[in-house]
């Protein structure tokens, strides 16, 4: 094995700072993630995203996740910009093996996938969450068809136990080459779906019912993350490896809280807000360290405030890896905090935004950070208020010092303007879906990614037959004769546009979905810039098609299917290729 030390980082999905024991949670059963606090260094005041696909762009590219085109998990607003760099991308091209295990949700389609980001080896599945409309009809998490190197294969094993064991095939699969092996579950994110084991003993200590199953699918985390220990260890790579935990956003099932934010049942170690909010619960979050080389195993504790897109330029320090040319990070590198001991800065002023819209809004649920000084506004997530809170004395936010200390907010919000000045150049910009690409032949696209709208995320939308409707963003890789095949089913269904389907119940530790309706539709259009073409719909059609000549270059796609309602309704799957 290589002395260029091998780095694992993994991510989960929910899972917040109050949902490990370590941190205080005394229902919680983690002592591979305790053993791993207790034996690493530790950043304490450590922030992400509000959300899951903002901090998974920041974590990968050390830049604000809104400057890579990312601040949504829908609107196709978490598709990362094609011309960003990525983590994999410099592992790449320092000579190491990379490795993506699990959740991705930054694109579903070329260019923007794992594979055409730097990974050599991956194994994901579509958009956020196994089951959403992206994902192979039916996945769950107990049962599903993964995409292997773009490859649908077979899995009979629960999602997170997959993820970890192809992690360590890949990591013993890497002796003579260093690696980087990125382990991104999609849970404890829900639907809480685990099997009882890892469940009912939370359960028979009252715990509510899904706060049990929530739990049951971070203790089952945890034990993944103890057998990937136990791996490295008979190894004799556990010393020259960096492995990295933190979670994405704040808890999302671990507290609950009332109109203002605060916790009212559940541990939420002390904080204000959960998973969306603009308060520290919302995006305070776990990250530890362990580098036994490096000497990262003391259970040291880092206290000034850090981010996870200072992760990236902190790895490209301690694995002398190439810096890329023309990047500039938003983050820092904490090398010398992490390795040297040296003080970090009291003044490093961070923003955390959520904005889960299409079209961002200044001023819509933020925090500015400035050591202990947080600056709030909010808006779909609270009150509407603006506060101010020194979280040295007043953690859990309760105390608002706004008019208290104007020279404190005046600072904070001049430092905001400057900020969104700065990271909205580009929000006018989309992440075009290529069509007609060598890569991706036949291109996929779901209504999860229709700007205009907020969009359907669930196969039970799909199922249930929402109405709504959207506008794809694409480009025309070259000029030519393009087909589109428009689908209220996925292909792999090669069921009519008009036919229902039964529910799907009585698979064990799985929630029941419902019955996929039928639908009346007779009608089908489709418009591309400036054309536009309409065709019947027969009861027995799969599909209606269209070809359409075009340029090279960026269009809206959308699509129409009519009936009887006079709901507007959009094709939720549209295929497109290219014929010549």
């Amino acid at each position: 094995m290589s002395k260029t030390p091998n780095v694992v980082l993994i991510l989960t999905d929910d899972q917040g700072y109050g949902d490990i024991a370590c941190h205080g949670n005394s229902v919680l059963n983690t002592p591979n993630l305790d053993h791993m606090y207790s034996n690493s260094v530790r950043l304490t005041d450590f922030h992400v995203d509000p959300m899951c696909s903002p901090s998974r762009a920041a974590l990968l590219t050390g830049r604000y996740s809104a400057r890579t085109g990312v601040w949504s998990t829908l609107t196709g607003r978490y598709i990362m910009r094609e011309d960003e760099n990525t983590l994999a991308e410099v592992f790449n091209s320092s000579g190491y093996r990379t490795g993506m295990f699990g959740k991705w949700h930054l694109g579903d389609n070329y260019p923007y996938r794992p594979q055409d980001r730097g990974f050599h080896d991956v194994l994901t599945f579509g958009a956020g969450v196994v089951g959403e409309i992206p994902d192979y009809w039916n996945n769950n998490y107990f049962e599903a068809q993964y995409l292997r190197n773009g490859i649908y294969e077979r899995f009979d094993k629960y999602c997170t136990d997959v993820w970890f064991d192809e992690a360590i095939n890949f990591i013993k699969d890497s002796e003579s080459q260093p690696f980087f092996c990125y382990i991104s579950t999609n849970a404890p994110h829900g639907p809480f779906n685990v099997h009882s084991d890892y469940s009912k003993p939370y359960q028979d200590l009252g715990v509510s019912y899904d706060r049990a199953r929530f739990y049951g699918m971070i203790t089952n985390i945890d034990h993944n993350i103890g057998k990937l220990h136990r791996n490295l260890v008979e190894l004799g790579i556990e010393d020259n490896t960096i492995v990295i935990f933190l979670g994405d956003n704040g808890t999302s099932a671990g507290a609950s809280v009332d109109e203002e934010g605060f916790c009212i049942d559940g541990y939420n170690a002390g904080m204000r807000g959960v998973k969306c909010w603009a308060y520290d619960g919302g995006h305070r979050n776990s990250c530890f360290i362990r580098y036994p080389a490096g000497g990262l195993t003391s259970g040291r504790e880092i206290n000034s405030v850090t981010a996870h897109f200072d992760l990236m330029p902190t790895l490209i320090s301690m694995c002398d890896l190439k810096y890329p040319d023309g990047v500039s990070f938003d983050g820092i590198n904490l090398s010398p905090q992490l390795m040297d001991g040296k003080p970090g800065d009291n003044e490093r002023i961070l923003f955390v935004h959520n904005q889960q819209l299409d079209h961002p809004k200044k001023h819509k649920d933020l925090e500015v950070i400035m050591g202990s000084w947080r600056l709030v506004i909010t808006e779909q997530w609270g009150l509407g208020l603006r506060e101010l809170f020194n979280v040295d004395i007043d953690p859990g936010q309760s105390c608002n010092l706004f008019e208290q200390y104007p020279e404190v907010t005046s600072k904070l919000l001049k430092e905001y303007d400057m900020w969104w000045n700065d990271i909205s150049v580009r929000f006018d910009e989309y992440s075009d879906i290529v069509i007609g690409s060598g890569p991706e032949e036949h291109t996929k696209l779901t209504c999860h990614s229709w700007h205009g709208k907020k969009g359907l995320y669930s196969q039970v939308h799909v199922r249930e037959g929402m109405q709504d409707n959207g506008y794809w963003a694409i480009r025309a890789e070259r000029n030519g004769l393009y087909k589109f095949e428009l689908r209220r089913w996925p292909i792999e269904l090669q069921i009519p546009i008009c036919e229902g389907l039964p529910a799907v119940t009585g698979i064990p530790f799985v929630d029941d979905v419902p019955a996929g309706v039928p639908l009346a539709i007779t009608g089908a259009s489709i418009q591309i810039g400036d054309y536009k073409q309409n065709t019947n719909v027969d009861t027995d059609d799969h599909s209606a098609v269209f070809h359409c000549n075009l340029q090279s270059g960026s269009n809206r796609l959308q699509t129409w299917f009519t009936g009887e309602s006079e709901d507007e309704m959009g094709a939720y799957y549209v295929y497109g290729s290219l014929v010549k």
